[in-house]
């Protein structure tokens, strides 16, 4: 759904919680717990 939370990402001892833009199921995952990831990177995909 729309506004779902769909991750969190940890920076700085702070979390970040991100929420779905559509409607929809999550399609890939691209990072798993404990990755780092740069800025603009791509985490996952919805269909």
């Amino acid at each position: 759904e729309k506004n779902q939370l769909v991750a969190v990402v940890e920076a700085m001892k702070m979390e970040t919680q991100i929420t779905s833009a559509i409607d929809g199921k999550i399609d890939a995952v691209f990072s798993k717990e404990g990755d780092r990831i740069e800025a603009g990177e791509l985490l996952l995909r919805l269909e």
